[in-house]
């Protein structure tokens, strides 16, 4: 493992100065990460011709993250995904969100994890721990907890991050990290050539809204079956109404690991040759095709057009505080949220 290094990322727009840490193994992988949103920059690979390719899409500096719109590389919390109504019960107390998505909550509303600087709590050679304070109330959330995210590279190429956090309050923490990966590149156009394996038999239909409505449905002879292996373009245009809904696959997928950190998704590039293991201990994964990027501006020039990459957010369901046969996104006070997810890239033969 090569020594961590630590670089400036800029400064935004009230003048604070963001920095860049980076992590690399004798693999030749490379992670960096930054105190601003926690946010995973730059994630590169060696493909099948020996040469790195960055494989999520990002920005060149802070200014990118401060502005952007679309969670690229985001620590989401203190919940991820949607809550329909924008409001949540626990213990008989009603808490209002915002509502930033169709009279929902998306991502935790307006004032996001990402849009803000963290802590850097602990940093060595194969790993960099961030802290962030959470008060009582914020977004609405009732319990203050310090959550900490750290992500650690070892030296089979696998990326682990781990969430960490204690309230004092019951609450609901659900995080993800919302990278765009493209195995063939971040600027290489889309990703509908990439091969996906799920472990899941079951999926979490959403309305109009992409709220769920409560049902698990098989996905035996639909068009979100995964568990064999297909491209993304193979059926992502099938007339299919969580599709038309979606505008292409946005979906949560029920996983199998029963709680277990185990492996859950696959990811093979068309060209690149590189291969992603997806493994996690949380119930759901929210396959995401990158349909409503629209040209954003993005590192070395690139621009980021719809399908052009697949995020792959590990999670509680959606809405899952509103569905009594979804897993429970709630932690008691003085319970600990621990949950780890990570992708591991599999040296192309």
């Amino acid at each position: 493992m090569e020594k961590l290094t630590v670089k400036d990322f800029g400064t935004t727009e009230k003048g604070q100065k963001a920095l860049l840490y980076t992590m690399k193994n004798d693999a030749g992988t490379s992670v960096s990460v930054s105190d601003y949103g926690a946010a995973l920059v730059s994630l590169f690979v060696r493909g099948k011709d020996g040469n790195p390719v960055d494989v999520v899409l990002g920005y060149d500096n802070v200014t990118g993250y401060e502005k952007g719109g679309d969670s690229i590389g985001a620590t989401v919390g203190r919940n991820a995904n949607r809550i329909g109504g924008a409001s949540i019960e626990i213990n008989g107390v009603t808490y209002e969100l915002d509502k930033n998505d169709n009279g929902n909550n998306l991502h935790s509303g307006y004032d996001y994890y990402n849009k803000r600087f963290w802590d850097v709590a602990e940093n060595a050679d194969d790993h960099v721990t961030f802290r962030l304070h959470s008060p009582d109330k914020d977004q609405g959330y009732p319990g203050a907890l310090d959550m900490y995210v750290t992500y650690t590279l070892d030296e089979d190429s696998m990326l682990t991050i781990h969430y960490e956090a204690v309230p004092d309050k019951d609450t609901v923490i659900n995080m993800t990290n919302h990278s765009y990966f493209n195995l063939n590149g971040h600027d290489s156009g889309t990703v509908l050539n990439h091969s996906v394996t799920l472990d899941a038999e079951s999926f979490t239909p959403a309305d109009r809204e992409s709220i769920p409505t409560g049902e698990i449905r098989s996905v035996d002879g639909t068009p979100m079956d995964f568990r064999s292996g297909k491209t993304l373009g193979k059926e992502i245009d099938a007339d299919y109404e969580p599709l038309r809904f979606g505008g292409g696959y946005d979906h949560n997928w029920v996983l199998k690991n029963e709680g277990r950190f185990d492996k859950v998704a696959e990811v093979t590039a068309d060209r690149s040759g590189i291969r992603m293991e997806v493994y996690t201990d949380l119930p759901g994964v929210q396959m995401y095709t990158a349909n409503f990027l629209n040209g954003e501006p993005g590192k070395e020039g690139a621009l980021y057009g719809k399908r052009s990459a697949v995020c792959l957010e590990t999670q509680y369901f959606p809405d899952a505080i509103h569905h009594d046969n979804f897993p429970g996104p709630v932690c008691r006070a003085g319970e600990k949220y621990d949950t780890r997810t990570a992708y591991r890239f599999v040296p192309c033969e």
